[in-house]
C-alpha cells in the first residue's frame, strides 16, 4: 500500500468528468464527505455540471455495497480502493489560516490530516482550482490539477498547415491546370500531410495553395474562394474557406487569437451554402466574467443574454454590410432571422435540439469541456457540419486553461481523420491597430 497513491479528489474534478475515479490507475482515491454534500446541490439541472454530478453519485453508490469508509472498496479489475472521508476538527495547523466554515478548507483539511497520518505514503490533492492547490502547496501537501484529458504539449499542437519548399515546377504548373490536382505518389512530401491538411507548396517564387484529399489520395489545388461576400485575405484564411465549404469535412475547428477572421469565416461560409443545410445554428457557451452568474445583470432573460450573443450579431453585421440594402443577399439575411433558419443563441438554448441536417457553429469554444465538446460532437445526425472557433489562449472559465480545455483537446484528438480540418489562423485581418494590440499588450 505504501506504494500506491492516495488522491483526494475536490468537487471541481467529479464536476469536470463523472468517470474520473478509473484514471488513477492502480492508485487510490478518498472522497470528503464535503464532495458528496457539494454535488448534491448540482443534482438538478440539464447543464454539464448536472449530467456529471448526477453520474458520478450513481457510479460511487453502485459500487458501495460494503461500506466505503475506512478501508473502501475496489473500484474495478487493476484499479485502486475508492474511499469516503468523514470531516474532523481542523488540524492545528490550519485553524490559524483557514476559515473552518468553507467547503474548500474541509477538504484541505481531510487531505492534511490522511498526509499526517500516512507519511509514508504520497498524498495528493487533486483540483481544478488552482487558488486551493497553491493553498495546498502552501501547507506542504502535494496538488495537482486533474489532467486526464490534457493536451500533452500545446507548442506541439497541430495547427492544420504546412509550407513544403523546394517542390518541383512541374508539379505546380500541373496544380493550377486541369483537373488541379496530382496524384500524392507524383511527389514525396516530409513530413506527410494530414488528411485535409492545408498544404504551402513553394519553388523559389512560385507557389501553389492546396490540401491533401486522403480519400483520393490526391493533392488538389485551393483557390482563395470568397463566401457571401467576404474574400479570405491570407492563405490560412483561403484553407480554412476551403475546409468549412466542402460538404465531405463534416467538422472543422479553427483556432486563433482576436481579429484573425474565425467567427466571420465560419458564418459568411454557413451562409454562402445555407440551401444545403435545413438549419444554420451559431452558439456560444455564457461564461459570465468575474464568475458571477447572470442572474446578477439586470433585465429579463433576453436583456442578460444579449451582451454575450451580441459579438456573434456584429459578425453578421459585417457581412449584411458586405451589400447594398436593396440587395437580395442583404434582404436575405433578414429573412433568415425572421424565419429561424438562422438561430443565434447561447449553447445552452440548443443543447437539447436534434442536429439533422444543420450548419452548426460554436464560438469560443475554448471555454468548454471535453467532455461538452464530446456532448455536442456525438448529436449530430446526418447531413449536419460541426464547426468550433475559439482562441485557446483566452480562456474565461475558471477551471479550465490551454491544455484542458475542449479545443485543444479536440484539435488534439481528432487530427488526421479524413472528414476532419484545423485550420490555426495566426495574422490578425481586423485593423492594424487591432493587430498591434493582440500582439504587444
Amino acid at each position: 500500500m505504501a506504494n500506491r497513491k492516495l488522491f483526494v479528489l475536490d468537487t471541481n474534478v467529479p464536476l469536470h468528468d463523472s468517470k474520473c475515479i478509473y484514471h488513477f490507475e492502480e492508485n487510490d482515491v478518498a472522497i470528503p464527505i464535503t464532495v458528496i454534500e457539494e454535488l448534491d446541490s448540482f443534482k438538478k439541472g440539464s447543464e454539464s455540471l448536472n449530467h456529471h454530478a448526477r453520474e458520478f453519485l450513481r457510479a460511487i453508490d453502485a459500487l458501495s455495497s460494503d461500506p466505503l469508509f475506512d478501508k473502501g472498496v475496489t473500484i474495478g479489475e487493476g484499479l485502486g480502493r475508492l474511499m469516503v472521508k468523514v470531516g474532523r476538527d481542523f488540524h492545528p495547523d490550519l485553524r490559524q489560516s483557514f476559515d473552518t466554515r468553507t467547503a474548500d478548507h474541509e477538504i484541505l483539511n481531510i487531505a492534511y490530516r490522511l498526509a499526517r497520518a500516512q507519511p509514508k505514503r504520497q498524498v495528493i490533492l487533486v483540483s481544478k482550482d488552482v487558488n486551493l492547490r497553491m493553498k495546498a502547496k502552501a501547507i506542504g501537501l502535494t496538488a495537482q490539477d486533474y489532467r486526464s484529458d490534457h493536451v500533452k504539449d500545446i507548442a506541439t499542437l497541430y495547427h492544420g498547415v504546412h509550407l513544403h519548399e523546394h517542390v518541383s515546377a512541374e508539379i505546380i504548373d500541373r496544380l493550377y491546370a486541369p483537373p488541379h490536382f496530382v496524384d500524392m505518389s507524383d511527389l514525396s512530401l516530409d513530413p506527410a500531410p494530414m488528411p485535409n491538411e492545408g498544404l504551402i507548396l513553394r519553388n523559389g517564387r512560385r507557389s501553389a495553395l492546396a490540401t491533401f484529399d486522403s480519400e483520393r489520395k490526391q493533392i488538389r489545388q485551393v483557390d482563395k474562394v470568397g463566401a457571401y461576400g467576404i474574400a479570405p485575405r491570407n492563405a490560412e484564411q483561403a484553407f480554412a474557406l476551403h475546409a468549412l465549404l466542402d460538404p465531405d469535412i463534416k467538422l472543422v475547428t479553427i483556432s486563433g487569437k482576436a481579429g484573425t477572421g474565425k467567427t466571420l469565416l465560419a458564418l459568411a461560409a454557413a451562409l454562402d451554402c445555407r440551401k444545403d443545410y435545413r438549419q444554420i445554428f451559431m452558439a456560444r457557451p455564457v461564461v459570465p466574467l468575474s464568475n458571477k452568474d447572470i442572474g446578477y445583470l439586470p433585465g429579463d432573460i433576453q436583456s442578460k443574454l444579449d451582451p454575450y450573443m451580441q459579438p456573434l450579431f456584429d459578425n453578421l453585421g459585417v457581412i449584411r454590410n458586405q451589400f447594398g440594402t436593396g440587395d437580395p443577399k442583404h434582404k436575405r439575411i433578414g429573412e433568415l432571422l425572421d424565419e429561424k433558419k438562422l438561430v443565434i443563441a447561447p449553447l445552452a438554448y440548443i443543447r437539447g435540439r436534434s442536429l439533422v441536417g444543420i450548419y452548426f457553429i460554436v464560438d469560443e469554444a475554448q471555454n468548454l469541456t471535453p467532455h461538452e465538446v464530446k456532448t455536442i460532437i456525438t448529436r449530430a445526425g446526418e447531413g449536419t457540419k460541426v464547426v468550433f472557433t475559439g482562441d485557446i489562449f483566452q480562456i474565461d472559465h475558471p477551471y479550465l486553461n490551454t491544455r484542458s480545455n475542449g479545443l485543444s483537446y479536440l484539435i488534439d484528438r481528432m487530427k488526421g481523420q479524413s472528414i476532419y480540418a484545423h485550420m490555426n489562423l495566426s495574422k490578425g485581418e481586423r485593423s492594424a491597430l487591432a493587430e498591434l494590440a493582440s500582439n504587444l499588450l
